[in-house]
């Protein structure tokens, strides 16, 4: 099937990060994640309130998180998260859970041309949600609506994740994930350990 080229605006070069802008708050969102356990959970949240033909744009540096995160939302949507690997030679992986998941990895990525032929185009319509690692490295070949979610390094075990929210759709996906994230650190509060107090404890 012919590739249709996206009328999206945006433009970077290949191997960057998506050009920055000044947003809304409502569109841009960070977070801290400080172990690839939260990266994970992050992910499953993702997951858990996507509601079908979302795009997610993936970037980041070689081992900043983008596959632990596309694990977390394929359980999220109730796919077997053992079965997420990066699609690095196949391209693209697809999986079964609430909704279908298209996962793809532009890393090896030879041209915008061998970019066209990946048939993403089949993926774009319906309740399929499609997460593109390396999107950067061929900008436009998502919709103008999408979520971006950029990895970066903190230190070795830490990371750090800029959401950007292209469009209505996406906007309101992201309001989803603060919410949805919101509610589960009120589930989760941190644990502190109790102060023993001193004397007799019976008074």
């Amino acid at each position: 099937m012919p590739f249709k080229r996206s009328s999206a605006k945006r433009q970077a070069q290949p191997g960057r990060a998506f050009p920055r802008a000044i947003l809304p708050t409502n569109r841009v969102w960070r977070r801290s994640l400080p172990s690839s356990r939260h990266t994970d959970r992050l992910g499953r949240t993702i997951g858990s309130v996507l509601e079908g033909g979302e795009s997610l744009a993936l970037s980041g540096a070689l081992g900043a998180g983008k596959t632990v995160l596309v694990r977390g939302i394929a359980a999220g949507l109730g796919a077997p998260p053992d079965a997420v690997s990066s699609p690095t030679f196949v391209l693209l992986h697809e999986y079964r859970g609430r909704l279908p998941l298209a996962h793809l990895d532009l890393y090896r990525l030879g041209s915008r041309k061998e970019a066209e032929t990946i048939g993403l185009e089949d993926y774009l319509s319906g309740a399929t949600v499609v997460a593109v690692e390396w999107a950067d490295k061929a900008p436009g070949i998502l919709p103008d609506d999408r979520l971006e979610m950029e990895l970066r390094h903190q230190t070795v075990q830490s990371r750090s994740i800029r959401f950007t929210a292209t469009g209505p759709s996406s906007v309101a996906l992201l309001a989803r994930i603060k919410h949805s994230t919101m509610l589960r650190n009120r589930r989760s509060p941190s644990r502190r350990p109790r102060r023993k107090l001193k004397g007799n404890s019976s008074r």
